[in-house]
């Protein structure tokens, strides 16, 4: 079974996540989570937190000598801006007043989370809330792309609208043009588009106001037999959206071409079959590298819908919970739009379901097994 666990808060000392079910031998190199962590901060439209935190992966237990020993692997990512928030957020001892936080922003867990659990200070909700979380996740999906590597699975993303302005790339990206896309200030492949795009991120910013958007994964190397069709929760799609949406301010999630495929005859919305030199293709790929559940060796494709950060510049009406009384919500740091950051965390939960139905199909308690696994698998599917 490989499953992972994160922990932290926004200011507090660091974020932390612990992977159970890695296989032994896996190499894993620090430099590139650090890479993908460094990624997650890119960005136009960025807040002021970015300048702030570096972030770095510190690996704390499981691995040895660069290899892991298939034993828990635990990774923390600092708060570089503890120092000035270590006495509102200790966790032992006296917390300082001045931080408190009693008026919850709309769009955020704030008034929500304080009702379920209780909290009068609703900074307990914000803290663990925050988007700030996903750097971990990163940190964790890094691993993850470190195992699918092994077997030749890449993973990619890229922008596809901020704000009204949308480009479209009928039949996908190549995956040579989707390597390029961090060289992007927005992640957008097309110059002329994201151009439009800029100028929008410029006016919310003036504005005082927040952009939303789509992003898209691309995954490439997947082999057929992913998944599993028998029972709803073992649908890896289902548990792909799930993943997806899990991620702050996600509001939809679309496997290959989605929602446009509920506006056209049902002849033009699938990917016909076809068989040469010893494998089964498609010539079109609507269905987004998944039928029934299952991959079926095309590239998977999923689109994310983001809405815009709901903490603005120019506060909104709220409530203060302990007198009743209106207020402007609380202001905290924001971006104008994360949409090409999320974009990263994108790949990383989606490496984190792919390396989970990967030891699923496969197993293996060391890599070098699991490879024997897959390359058996791959010869019986040759020979079908």
């Amino acid at each position: 079974m490989f499953r992972y666990l994160t922990s932290g808060e926004s200011h507090g000392e660091g974020l932390y996540v612990i992977l159970e079910g890695v296989p032994a031998g896996l190499k894993v190199d620090l430099d590139y989570i650090n890479h993908e962590l460094s990624r997650r901060q890119l960005g136009y439209g960025r807040g002021e937190r970015m300048k702030i935190e570096k972030d770095e992966a510190q690996i704390l237990t499981g691995v040895r000598g660069g290899l892991t020993t298939g034993a828990p692997i635990t990774i923390k990512v600092k708060n570089r801006d503890y120092e000035n928030w270590e006495k509102f957020m200790r966790t032992t001892g006296e917390i300082e007043p001045g931080r408190e936080v009693t008026v919850p922003r709309p769009g955020h867990a704030d008034l929500a989370g304080g009702l379920k659990y209780g909290h009068k200070d609703l900074r307990n909700v914000l803290e663990r809330a925050s988007a700030r979380e996903t750097a971990i996740r990163v940190a964790a999906g890094a691993v993850a792309k470190l195992f699918l590597a092994e077997f030749g699975v890449r993973i990619y993303s890229h922008v596809l609208r901020i704000g009204s302005v949308e480009v479209e790339y009928p039949g996908g990206l190549p995956e040579e043009e989707l390597k390029k896309a961090d060289e992007h200030p927005l992640r957008c492949l097309d110059s002329q588009v994201e151009s439009r795009m800029l100028k929008w991120v410029d006016r919310a910013r003036e504005n005082g106001d927040t952009l939303g958007g789509i992003f898209e994964v691309v995954v490439f190397g997947l082999p057929p037999g992913l998944g599993s069709y028998v029972h709803w929760d073992r649908k890896l799609d289902g548990r792909l959206a799930g993943a997806l949406m899990a991620i702050p301010s996600a509001k939809g999630v679309e496997i290959g071409d989605g929602i446009a495929l509920a506006n056209i005859p049902g002849r033009m919305a699938v990917d016909e079959i076809y068989y040469e030199n010893g494998r089964f293709y498609r010539k079109t790929n609507r269905a987004g590298g998944l039928e029934g559940g299952v991959t079926n060796g095309m590239p998977l494709i999923a689109k994310v819908s983001l809405k815009p950060i709901p903490t603005q510049i120019k506060p909104l009406k709220s409530v203060d919970i302990r007198t009743k009384e209106t207020k402007p919500a609380q202001v905290e740091r924001s971006d104008i739009t994360a949409v090409p950051a999320a974009g990263v965390v994108g790949e990383a939960v989606t490496a984190l379901v792919l390396m989970e139905s990967f030891l699923e199909k496969f197993g293996g308690d060391q890599i070098k097994e699991t490879k024997r696994n897959y390359e058996n698998y791959l010869q019986y599917i040759t020979n079908y």
